[in-house]
């Protein structure tokens, strides 16, 4: 029998196949310009948030 993830009824082999076939366009994503760029803009705003919390 093949191990399930918590709180879901879907089956692992079927986690991963959705995984495998994901992967390769999320990486092309993240090297492409755009990607990067919006990869840049998502940690700059993570940061103002954090220091943020942090002066609270």
């Amino acid at each position: 029998m093949k191990k399930k993830q918590p709180d879901t009824n879907i089956p692992q082999h079927e986690i991963e196949t959705v995984a495998r076939c994901l992967l390769p366009e999320i990486q092309k994503f993240f090297e492409s310009t755009e990607g990067k760029k919006e990869f840049e803009e998502w940690k700059a705003q993570r940061a103002k948030e954090t220091e943020k919390e942090r002066s609270i």
